[in-house]
């Protein structure tokens, strides 16, 4: 377990995560509230933060498990 949290939070993953974070969650903002975006209402901040941190975990969790189990198999 430790080993896999250490890949999860090293740095190369981190960014590698951030940045499929920014363009999915940036996606996931436009679909679930463009409408609000563009005609100036107010938007759920709650759900804004979790539409970059849902793909921000998944990358960082698919990354980190696939170095596990590639080091597994050497």
């Amino acid at each position: 377990m430790k080993s896999f949290l250490r890949l999860f939070f090293s740095a190369r993953i981190a960014i590698s995560a951030l940045r499929v974070s920014l363009v999915v969650g940036t996606a996931l903002n436009v679909i679930n509230q463009g409408e609000h975006i563009l005609a100036g209402n107010n938007i759920a901040w709650f759900h804004l933060l979790l539409n970059y941190l849902v793909p921000y975990c998944v990358a960082s969790y698919s990354a980190a498990r696939n170095q596990l189990t590639r080091s597994e198999d050497e």
